[in-house]
């Protein structure tokens, strides 16, 4: 008689770069690692360890059983600059792989787990709260500092401070200034507090012609319209001025070393009370370009008028900033516009690194500036780093020296990039800590829940509420970045860049000059944002708030999405709403540095787990319109028959659910009813 040999249990299979399953789980150059792998109790007769250009495979021992799983262990020393890994299963004739993508019928090495050593991120960035101020937007605490009209010209026409803080920004926004600054951020860090953020992310502070400030005109010193103008005076430009040489009033207010020094000095102060509140701050970072007023290259001939500055190099061929960009006519001068600018905008020219060293030199001098005393911020956040540079090697080269620059002097300094697409080339250890997560994390949750592309530019009904494609490519995207860096990847559901998440709720293809700003909050859905939220506050990394979302701020991509916060109208329930869920991620250790388990995945189905020691959750989301009944596998997380799970909140389309409501495990699995439109979360019952 012949018998069939139990198969192999997959889904009780785990490990990864976590504490619980590496130990530590960033380790320095010589120290000992103890890595784990779990199996089903009883169940496989060998695991192996396989490490990437060494022959062979090394059986791991048996170290400890609990009444679910065995637990294997092999133990190394972190003496190579980096080390590649993975696990291979074996029950009978039963051979599996283990990697970063999970089970693999293959030994993938592009998939392997792996050990930097040295290489760590912050450990305040971990699972940290952030929320993303664009300060024009926020708050106008100083009406002193505000931009007036006529102050100056940009883009061809006079800039416009706009009065009415509730009008929907204009088509040809960039010239438009609603007042807010940081004294306006100052008188609001009570409420940033109650609200559970960790850390405040600046779009672009230091001195620029326009509301995004991503044109920077110098790096050195904080905008005085944001911080201090204790100089006035000079005249607005001409109502049909088309260049700047008779704007007295705004060189006065930028180039005046009063200004600029008061305005430090502020922002100084006001980062010490940021910190004596317990959060951080972290800058905005634009060095791949700067502006045409910038001080070097002088576009605007600002610096030229005032008389107190050398000149630029759009001014003379004789400035010592001539190298700082590359000029296409070396004839040109005086006035030379023939230089490059980033994707060919003249606002925008991009910086000539590799022919100044001085430039080089000169920005990571800046670079440590700020993350040093008096100011002593917290991280710097990298405006398309990728771009930096006239080639690959020298962008690489770049931002090993800013990571060096940036950590000597402030060994806990985050960096942090913007990068869309692959970003595993410049997280090796060596560059950047981590990046906004685009790929891993807002277009995941973009297409699951709502079936639109990030900007609402189009919809693809075969992503929305397809589970499996969720989770194949939050795994995969997620596997190109080392887990240190996913625990501080900054989490977004909304942006300077893209559409409001809750105007994607609409499932509308649309922008503001096609369907009007009004359309941006016609047809939206809470309860999919409500989803959307505990997805973020649940999932691995920095759940990070793009202010006014919390408040149900609407708008479609850029400029509708730069929309002023609404004091005095704001959504009270849905902040209520997100001042429990940044409750639930700081109190849960689970999901701040737990494992992460897919456990479910349907149609307009997703659940997973979070799990570290006794720290034990589950989420499940529905995103049907129709109530169902859930069957979610605990067992997998280590919850016992007979244990408890307790719902600590439910979402559903007309509001949320804090009260306490127990659910038993029997036979390995919590059975749950789930409304239409509903995401839950439960926590294990254990002390």
């Amino acid at each position: 008689m012949c018998f069939q040999a139990e198969a192999l249990n997959r889904d009780a299979l785990f490990t990864d770069e976590t504490e619980s399953f590496r130990f530590p789980a960033e380790p320095g150059m010589g120290d000992d690692v103890i890595l784990f792998f779990r199996t089903a109790k009883d169940d496989v007769d060998q695991v192996c360890y396989i490490q990437a250009g060494l022959c062979g495979e090394t059986a791991m021992e048996k170290a400890e059983s609990d009444g679910l799983f065995d637990y294997y262990k092999y133990r190394l020393t972190a003496v190579y600059e980096k080390i590649s890994y993975c696990f291979k299963v074996v029950k009978g004739q039963e051979v599996c792989y283990y990697n970063r993508l999970g089970i693999s019928g293959e030994n993938q090495e592009g998939f392997n787990f792996r050990i930097v050593p040295g290489f760590s991120t912050p450990d305040w960035a971990k699972g940290a709260v952030m929320y993303q101020i664009y300060v024009d937007r926020f708050c106008n605490g100083d009406r002193t500092n505000d931009v007036v009209d006529r102050e100056y010209v940009y883009i061809g026409r006079p800039v416009s401070r706009v009065e009415d803080w509730e009008k929907y920004p204009n088509q040809m926004d960039v010239g438009y200034f609603y007042g807010g600054d940081l004294q306006g951020v100052w008188d609001k860090l009570d409420y940033l507090k109650n609200l559970g953020v960790d850390v405040i992310y600046f779009n672009p502070i230091f001195v620029s012609p326009s509301n995004h400030k991503y044109d920077c005109q110098d790096y050195d010193h904080i905008d005085p319209h944001y911080g201090v103008i204790l100089k006035d005076g000079g005249q607005p430009v001409a109502p049909d001025a088309e260049d700047n040489r008779s704007a007295t009033k705004y060189m006065i207010r930028t180039t005046d070393k009063e200004n600029l020094e008061a305005s430090n000095d502020f922002f100084a102060r006001f980062v010490e009370e940021v910190h004596k509140r317990g959060m951080k701050v972290i800058l905005d970072g634009v060095f791949n370009h700067c502006g045409s007023f910038n001080k070097w290259l002088d576009g605007e001939r600002i610096y030229e008028m005032s008389g107190r500055y050398e000149p630029g190099a759009y001014v003379s061929k004789d400035s010592p900033y001539r190298t700082f960009f590359k000029f296409y006519d070396g004839e040109a001068w005086p006035y030379n516009g023939s230089y490059d600018g980033w994707w060919g905008h003249s606002t925008l020219p991009k910086l000539n690194y590799e022919d100044s060293q001085t430039l080089y030199e000169y920005i990571l001098r800046i670079a440590r500036k700020w993350v040093s005393p008096p100011y002593k911020v917290d991280g710097w956040r990298l405006d398309v780093a990728a771009d930096l540079g006239h080639s690959s090697d020298y962008n690489h080269k770049f931002w090993r020296d800013f990571r060096n620059a940036v950590k000597e002097a402030n060994p806990e300094a985050l960096v942090l990039a913007e990068h869309y697409g692959d970003p595993s080339g410049w997280l090796q250890g060596d560059q950047w800590d981590t990046v906004m997560n685009y790929d891993a994390f807002m277009e995941p949750v973009t297409w699951f829940l709502t079936g639109m592309e990030k900007h609402s530019d189009e919809s693809n009904p075969s992503l929305f509420g397809d589970g499996e494609s969720f989770f194949k490519s939050m795994n995969y995207h997620m596997s190109r970045m080392m887990t240190g860096s996913i625990q501080a990847a900054m989490n977004e559901l909304s942006n300077h860049d893209h559409s409001r998440f809750m105007t994607r709720t609409n499932q509308r293809v649309g922008r503001t000059s096609t369907l009007g700003p009004e359309a941006a909050s016609q047809g939206i859905h809470n309860g999919i944002f409500r989803e959307a939220v505990m997805i973020q506050m649940t999932w691995p990394g920095a759940p990070t708030i793009y202010y006014g979302d919390e408040a149900g701020v609407c708008g479609w991509t850029d400029p509708d999405n730069r929309r002023t916060y609404p004091w005095g109208r704001e959504d009270l329930e849905l902040i209520e709403f997100h001042r429990y869920m940044t409750g639930l991620h700081h109190s849960i250790p689970a999901l701040r540095l737990g494992s992460l388990k897919r456990l479910l995945a349907g149609k307009h189905l997703i659940s997973y787990g979070r799990f570290l020691g006794d720290s034990i959750c589950v989420v499940a989301v529905n995103n049907l319109t129709e109530e169902r009944q859930v069957m979610i596998p605990v067992w997998q997380l280590g919850m016992r028959d007979g244990e408890t799970m307790s719902r600590y909140m439910l979402t559903y389309e007309n509001g949320y659910n804090v009260g306490r409501i127990p659910y038993g495990v029997k036979d390995g699995q919590v059975l749950v009813s789930m409304p239409g439109t509903s995401s839950l979360l439960l926590v294990a019952d254990r002390d």
